[in-house]
């Protein structure tokens, strides 16, 4: 005899700042387009748009974005998904606003804030500009970075935030990130931070910082809170750079829907215009494109054009085509990658 089962309520659909997403005509081209992701979605809500706009669901992002955070989320299509794990080194830009005197459990404005000493209140009447900006520059160059607990990072195959839902305690080893330039872009404001019916002194002030990939910005700012002896986190982050990409060639999910409601494509940047603004280059004949399509090792020699800082990987073309991302190994060439096969 069946089992009488109680009807599980249906969780509440979540909805999307961009409304309900018509389903692409034709399967969107190999390549990437540059999202403006707003407030308050996941990267991975985005990725779910674009997999309906792109009529495709081989869709992957470049680097996830907090809810919280606005700006540049880089997202590959088709074939351009395979270059996903070399995008993700990229360099990064952000604008952020970093509030000092109480910090959060998260480091951001969705955490909650966690009440600061008295030793700690007094201490932020004695801070000074001066003294932000040379707790500033302390942080600027190679350093050793914690990564906010709340966070994507991966422990034993599951990912930190997952684990401080659950109840468990999280301690994420230091890692070695570089942080390439810490501004201060505006007036240090003295504020006040209302909590559990009392008033906490804080200043707020923004900032510009490039850093390389892995860098958390909410740790940075807790950490510059930490140096000056106070609290810290971030009220603002807007990320406005990924390697060569900028987020004034961005768009908005919402105007790309209106694209297809018109029949028109989606502005992708082909996988070829791609792997020649990410790799270092390195022409190839039609005999050694085959060859690496085939999973073959070429003839050795140094790229042709060399992509920034770094000239290994590189990519090999045939003409303006990709053919494989490369690597040497001694005398040879050896296909990381096969672009087209």
């Amino acid at each position: 005899m069946a089992r009488n089962r109680q009807q599980m309520p249906d969780r509440p659909r979540r909805v999307m700042p961009w409304g309900d997403l018509p389903r692409g005509g034709h399967e969107a081209a190999d390549g990437l387009i540059l999202i403006d992701k707003p407030q308050g979605v996941t990267s991975h809500d985005v990725v779910g748009a674009m997999r309906r706009l792109g009529a495709t669901r081989k869709v992957g992002h470049t680097g996830t974005l907090d809810p919280m955070a606005t700006g540049l989320l880089t997202v590959a299509f088709g074939r351009a998904t395979k270059l996903v794990q070399y995008l993700t080194g990229a360099d990064k830009r952000y604008l952020a606003r970093i509030v000092i005197g109480v910090g959060t459990d998260s480091d951001d404005a969705d955490g909650t804030a966690i009440a600061p000493t008295a030793a700690q209140s007094t201490r932020i009447s004695q801070i000074t500009a001066a003294d932000i900006d040379g707790a500033m520059a302390e942080l600027t160059g190679p350093i050793q970075q914690v990564p906010a607990t709340v966070s994507a990072k991966k422990i034993g195959g599951k990912r930190a935030h997952d684990l401080v839902r659950d109840g468990h305690d999280v301690e994420l080893a230091a890692q070695s990130v570089t942080i390439h330039s810490f501004d201060r872009t505006s007036d240090v404001v003295a504020q006040t931070h209302q909590m559990d019916g009392l008033s906490f002194p804080v200043l707020a002030f923004d900032v510009s910082v490039a850093v390389s990939s892995g860098t958390y910005i909410r740790a940075l700012a807790r950490d510059l809170g930490e140096n000056l002896g106070v609290g810290a986190h971030l009220t603002m982050l807007r990320r406005t750079q990924v390697g060569k990409w900028d987020i004034a060639d961005a768009h908005t999910v919402e105007a790309l829907r209106e694209l297809i409601v018109g029949e028109q494509s989606l502005p992708i940047v082909g996988i070829d215009a791609v792997c020649a603004l990410t790799f270092s280059r390195i022409s190839v004949t039609a005999q050694e494109a085959e060859r690496l399509g085939r999973g073959l090792f070429i003839e050795r020699r140094d790229p042709e054009r060399i992509a920034g800082a770094n000239k290994w990987p590189a990519c090999a073309f045939l003409g303006e085509q990709a053919v494989a991302i490369v690597s040497p190994r001694s005398k040879q060439l050896k296909p990381d990658l096969q672009i087209r096969i």
